[in-house]
């Protein structure tokens, strides 16, 4: 069992998720032939723009809104390594969060099913002039709602 980053707010609607699957490419190896750790970082950004593309909530959704939501945290949890010419899939999560941020884990699973990597990222609002949004912008709040109320499919 993997035990989440982030704890279920008490009534908060069920996470949004995306799997994406992708092949490990030559460049993306060691000399050792297993991925290099500094490009789980890249796979977790891909299955964060495929979630928050599919949602309406990309970062040029965000940018037309003068908004930029900036990475503020990074952690990854390797257990297993990756190889050359692996396929893999990666599981974004998007956790509920009535804060300012963007709270969303990734899971990463080998072609047997078994989890290899683990890792979240938290991402913060800022307005145009990056300061700091201590509430969410009216896009974002409408986004929240549709959540709660059931509405994104």
């Amino acid at each position: 069992m993997i035990t989440p980053y982030f704890t279920a707010e008490e009534g908060a609607p069920a996470s949004l998720r995306a799997t994406l699957s992708i092949r490990v490419r030559f460049e993306e190896v060691d000399p050792l032939g297993i991925v290099w750790h500094g490009r789980y970082a890249s796979y977790f950004e891909d299955a964060r723009v495929a979630l928050t593309d599919r949602y309406g909530i990309g970062y040029l959704d965000f940018y037309e809104k003068g908004v930029v939501a900036p990475i503020r945290k990074l952690h990854v949890d390797y257990l297993r390594p990756l190889r050359f010419r692996e396929t893999f899939t990666v599981d974004a999560v998007l956790h509920w969060s009535e804060a300012t941020r963007l709270n969303m884990e990734f899971i990463l699973r080998n072609e047997a099913r078994e989890v290899t990597t683990t890792g979240y990222t938290v991402q913060m609002m800022l307005d145009a002039d990056r300061n700091l949004l201590m509430l969410p912008p009216p896009f974002y709040r409408e986004f929240l709602d549709r959540w709660r109320k059931g509405g994104l499919a």
